[in-house]
């Protein structure tokens, strides 16, 4: 059974990811099996896309199509409830309220929500945090990029500045825990002049980065953001429930 510490960067198209100044995106890409033409969900906005990734469904499934939660008519079991009924600790991290509707209240053993804070201050208090409890799963959310590709522009200087900032976060994330994880490095959508959510595919396309002893070093694959829950549920040997439609990249 593998650890694992899922990092999101909200909004980083994988050009921008590969071209932000920041020399830790190839040495990132040497160290995994990668994809930098994964694939999100329509509509291409923050909550679907995140529902999508935990539940494994599109959003027609999940029913959750704008930033505003839709409880569900049928309910899929996500990621985190999995891991709950298997007995893994799982914390989570981030500063964008709305993402508190991933999983049922109560599924995750810690929560940190800190309004609009700064990337590298949430990613302290979970470096912080991993130290002292070593949990199974982090999920750790790094908001600042989108809100500089809505405030500035996609691909913008300040945004620009924004992503290498948030990669200086996943560095010292990695760094800090070595081989002791398994990570997996991610966005939920990219996004052009100053929105998202559509299907062009400076929306959609996103990077997807699986790094550990699980995965071959330097090596392309394809995958899209449904693929991570059932990868990680490989990863940390939970079942993956049947009405999932995406697939493990493992094996």
């Amino acid at each position: 059974m593998k650890k694992v510490i899922l990092i999101l960067i909200d909004g980083m198209r994988p050009d921008a990811m590969m071209t932000c100044g920041s020399p830790y995106a190839e040495e990132l890409l040497k160290q995994a099996t990668y994809t930098l033409e994964g694939k999100t969900v329509y509509p291409s906005d923050t909550l679907p896309c995140h529902m999508s990734l935990f539940t494994s469904v599109s959003p027609i499934q999940h029913q959750t199509t704008s930033n505003t939660y839709c409880p569900p008519v049928n309910t899929v079991n996500g990621l985190i409830e999995e891991l709950d009924h298997a007995r893994k600790k799982a914390a989570m991290f981030y500063n964008w309220g709305e993402l508190r509707d991933i999983a049922r209240p109560g599924y995750f053993n810690f929560s940190l929500f800190m309004r609009d804070e700064d990337d590298a201050n949430i990613t302290d208090y979970a470096i912080d945090y991993i130290s002292k409890k070593a949990p199974h799963f982090t999920f750790l959310y790094l908001g600042n990029v989108d809100m500089f590709g809505h405030h500035n522009g996609w691909m913008s200087e300040e945004y620009l500045a924004s992503v290498k900032k948030a990669l200086d976060c996943t560095k010292r994330v990695l760094d800090a825990f070595g081989d002791e994880y398994t990570y997996i490095i991610t966005a939920d959508h990219g996004g052009h002049d100053t929105d998202h959510g559509s299907m062009d595919p400076e929306d959609i396309n996103i990077p997807i980065l699986f790094i550990g002893e699980s995965f071959e070093k330097n090596k392309q694959t394809e995958a899209s953001i449904i693929d991570i829950a059932p990868t990680i549920a490989d990863l940390m040997e939970v079942e993956k429930p049947h009405r999932w439609d995406g697939k493990s990249i493992i094996g």
